[in-house]
């Protein structure tokens, strides 16, 4: 199962808030959404450590 391009899964994402806000979600709806969301966090999670990972820290020198 590959994952889909983010902006796809943030389309959906939101797609299900906006019929949560109107009809309300079935309870299969509700598990897909979580699932999404879950997913989604996975996605940042790993760009934020990916960022991190790539930072480096040098001496502080004095300001003259």
């Amino acid at each position: 199962m590959t994952t889909p391009p983010i902006n796809v899964l943030i389309e959906r994402i939101n797609e299900l808030a906006r019929k949560q806000r109107s009809n309300g979600l079935e309870a299969w709806e509700r598990d897909e959404q979580e699932a999404l969301r879950q997913e989604y966090l996975t996605f940042i999670r790993g760009q934020v450590k990916d960022t991190l990972n790539k930072v480096i820290i040098t001496e502080n020198l004095p300001i003259q």
